[in-house]
């Protein structure tokens, strides 16, 4: 394994930030080359600084980062890439935003780093703030790509327990995907969210992004975290806030 750098000069996306000290914060950041760090932005929440605007989630910077003590870095520089105006003008792209730096914030530390990872990051962001698109779907569809890319996408195209081709009627994220009438467990799919996620996965995302609410996107919110939180093992609190309701944990009924 290769010494961490003393200093280093990145790309990064800005995943969460959180007070230290009295004027400072530390920045959990997602970089193009060396994965994700922790940083300390001095003096930052002071009014004069001007590093304070460049800091917020899901800003895609530069940075300029010197070691500290510990795994803190020090940012010395950061600067905008992108100002992502569209992204932050409005509630429904500002939430979805946050729904997909939570997961990647969820990836540990001590994974090496991924480029992969970095670009989809970045082309999600530019994909919420594009208006052509409607932001509905995009972390849901983030979530499905991000475990396709991982190597756990769901099963979506027979029965995850027999291989029947359907008809498939449930969807089990703890068991891997779709089931069908005989196996069916976790919670109840329409064929229209069905449809919908197999559009995702087999490559008419761009299409389903331009339609607004098409038929099956609340099942396919609520399918998605089911699906990304079964991959982490744990709960994910603004993806879950973003997503409607559940359905029912219970078999559909004959």
């Amino acid at each position: 394994m290769s010494a961490t750098p003393k200093e280093l000069a990145d790309e990064a996306v800005v995943l969460r930030t959180y007070k230290s000290g009295e004027s400072d914060r530390v920045v959990v950041l997602w970089t193009r080359h060396h994965g994700k760090l922790r940083a300390l932005a001095k003096g930052v929440r002071k009014t004069s600084s001007r590093m304070g605007g460049s800091l917020e989630p899901m800003g895609h910077v530069k940075v300029d980062l010197i070691k500290g003590r510990g795994e803190l870095f020090i940012t010395k520089n950061v600067a905008h890439l992108e100002r992502m105006s569209n992204l932050r003008s409005d509630y429904q792209r500002i939430a979805a935003g946050l729904a997909v730096v939570e997961v990647i914030d969820a990836i540990p530390t001590d994974e090496s780093a991924d480029e992969g990872i970095f670009e989809m990051l970045v082309r999600v962001l530019r994909t919420l703030d594009n208006t052509d698109f409607h932001p509905e779907l995009v972390a849901a569809s983030f979530f499905f790509k991000l475990l396709a890319y991982d190597g756990s996408e769901p099963v979506v195209d027979h029965c995850v327990t027999c291989a029947s081709p359907g008809p498939l009627v449930a969807f089990n994220a703890e068991v891997g995907g779709t089931l069908c009438v005989n196996c069916r467990s976790g919670s109840a799919l329409s064929a229209d969210a069905l449809m919908l996620i197999r559009r995702i996965l087999g490559g008419d995302l761009a299409s389903v992004l331009r339609e607004d609410a098409p038929p099956g996107s609340g099942e396919v919110m609520s399918l998605s975290h089911d699906a990304i939180e079964a991959h982490f093992g744990k709960r994910l609190t603004v993806s879950r806030s973003t997503a409607p309701l559940a359905p029912l944990r219970t078999p559909p009924l004959p």
